[in-house]
């Protein structure tokens, strides 16, 4: 038996397609933290377990979203993924036989589209990203953004990617960049890391050489490149950021 987990906020986009790739599990359960938007009112169209939490992050919201969830075996999927048909078959198979499976959790590799492309490079692929698993033996951490799921248990791999819209054009880019940038230094400086503006442009310099040479982000055309930038441009200003708390931190 199986739950479906999903956080939102202002995805009436993109949900409903995510929505309909995960139609045909037990149970979906939706976690909104404000909707402005039709989001709420087409999640209700699929499941009755829609609830609100205020924004606490996205290790918190989830973890609220995984308290709720009632079955055995949890899918977390995010409102710009897709879970495709040879996907959910493998999905499926693994919960029929999960009584004699000694695995807790599974690894999903991701397909991302960054401005119309799918990427078959930058890091961007396979990226797997651990989210199938048994309820009781595993949790979100609580980080504010770039959350990741922890299990007590042995871990597997699936074969085939699901299918994940991060990046529809440059205005998304630039707007995911500016919010995780903060809260990646909001989390930074509350644990007590310092930056300056030299960290800054030597991690922003060295994210770009990474990406783009190293991950073979030149094999990925004009896209390549304009994610290669985002990314450096990302860590600049997540450390230029994180230098600025502290300037005020000393000005106080």
């Amino acid at each position: 038996m199986l739950s479906v987990i999903i956080i939102t906020r202002n995805e009436e986009q993109k949900i409903r397609d995510c929505l309909e790739s995960v139609s045909w599990a037990d149970e979906i359960v939706v976690v909104d933290s404000g909707s402005s938007d039709a989001t709420m009112d087409i999640c209700r169209e699929y499941t009755d377990k829609v609830f609100y939490q205020e924004w606490k992050g996205f290790g918190p919201q989830k973890n609220h979203a995984l308290g709720l969830a009632t079955h055995e075996w949890v899918l977390s999927v995010d409102a710009d993924e897709r879970i495709t048909g040879p996907l959910k078959d493998e999905i499926l198979a693994v919960i029929e036989k999960s009584e004699s499976d000694q695995l807790s959790a599974y690894e999903i590799p991701r397909r991302s589209r960054f401005c119309g492309r799918y990427m078959k490079h930058c890091g961007w692929y396979p990226d797997y990203v651990l989210r199938l698993f048994r309820r009781e033996e595993a949790r979100f951490t609580n980080d504010l953004v770039h959350e990741r799921v922890v299990t007590t248990g042995k871990k597997g791999h699936f074969k085939h990617a699901m299918l994940h819209l991060s990046v529809e054009n440059l205005d998304q880019a630039i707007n995911k960049m500016n919010l995780y940038s903060s809260m990646a230094a909001r989390e930074k400086f509350e644990r007590g890391e310092s930056a300056s503006l030299l960290k800054a442009i030597s991690r922003g310099g060295w994210t770009f050489f990474r990406v783009y040479l190293l991950k073979l982000g030149f094999l990925d055309g004009r896209q390549g490149f304009m994610l290669s930038v985002a990314n450096a441009g990302g860590t600049y200003y997540k450390y230029a950021k994180l230098a600025e708390f502290g300037l005020g931190e000393k000005g106080a």
